[in-house]
């Protein structure tokens, strides 16, 4: 049996069929080769961990090179690994690390002029702002370079306990960028930058982590993203101890004494007597920081003037 249609019962089937096909989810090309993006969560964390590594690895920094040093995170992203390698410069100073217990390699690159400068310091220089020096390191500098490097890995593998026991270790030393096949070119890495500054003179420090290690501990970076709004365990009190140990204060004790006018004060010469207003029954106070917090005495000690600590001074009594 045939039965004809009519041009709007025709008309309504198609609309019918529009209408399906409108509600269907569109079909999308995938690129396997494409990044595996990490969650923002995860790179949150991330960046807490990578901040006190840069704090810490200032103080260590300046305290192994006898200078004032100061280290700031500047960036944290994801690219491929091909990315990653060409945007450096060539030549270079490039560690590659191992990452123990864990499979992979991470890639630690410093720029030349703070290399140099770094290796100028331990040599008894660096007193001037050093010339910007392109060339590649000597076996000389490597040896200097990798006594450095022991610093900047005991901080990166303090840093690191608070996710996992990760033991970053040198492997090797390279200079030209084009030689860096520890990674496939499609693979993801996270890039962490820091800015190091000697004095006047200013560079960056690279750490190519494999994006791989990060997802395989996400659940240790997400209990440390959650950490902020928890209590400190006893393990991590530990941690935070041994981190502020290094750091430097400066504990001074005053006297009272008396007001010289700038003619007397030119006047002064060796052998003269300077008399304190300060009597001795009065305790003198140690300022720590320039905040007072301790009295206490000036005594005798094998032949030297010492400060005999008393008691603290609370905030309110300051």
């Amino acid at each position: 049996m045939t039965t004809d249609l009519s041009q709007q019962e025709i008309d309504a089937v198609f609309e019918r069929s529009s209408a399906a096909r409108a509600g269907e989810p569109d079909a999308k090309p995938f690129d396997f080769r494409g990044l595996d993006r990490i969650p923002k969560s995860q790179l949150r964390a991330i960046n807490v961990l990578h901040e006190e590594f840069a704090h810490s690895l200032g103080s260590s920094l300046s305290a192994y090179l006898r200078s004032q040093i100061v280290v700031n995170l500047i960036s944290l992203e994801q690219v491929s690994y091909a990315e990653y390698t060409g945007g450096l410069t060539s030549p270079t100073c490039i560690a590659y690390l191992s990452l123990k217990p864990y499979d992979g390699t991470a890639i630690l690159e410093m720029s030349p002029n703070i290399v140099f400068t770094m290796v100028e310091n331990i040599l008894g220089g660096g007193k001037h702002a050093s010339p910007k020096i392109q060339r590649k390191i000597t076996d000389i500098e490597k040896i200097i370079v990798q006594t450095i490097l022991r610093v900047v890995l005991h901080d990166l593998d303090e840093a690191w306990k608070g996710v996992a026991d990760v033991r970053f270790s040198l492997q090797s030393l390279a200079s030209e960028p084009q030689l860096l096949h520890a990674l496939s070119p499609s693979e993801a890495v996270v890039v962490v930058t820091l800015e190091i500054r000697i004095g006047e003179l200013s560079g960056v420090l690279n750490l190519t982590i494999p994006s791989i290690l990060i997802k395989r501990l996400r659940r240790n970076f997400e209990q440390l993203r959650q950490a902020g709004t928890q209590v400190a365990t006893a393990g991590e009190q530990i941690h935070m101890a041994k981190l502020v140990r290094r750091a430097a204060v400066s504990l001074e004790v005053c006297l009272e004494g008396v007001a010289l006018t700038p003619n007397e004060l030119l006047k002064l010469d060796v052998g003269d007597v300077i008399v304190c207003a300060h009597p001795l029954q009065r305790p003198v106070v140690g300022v720590l920081n320039g905040v007072p917090k301790f009295r206490g005495e000036i005594v005798l000690s094998s032949q030297k003037r010492c400060f005999c600590v008393g008691d603290a001074i609370r905030d309110d009594a300051a």
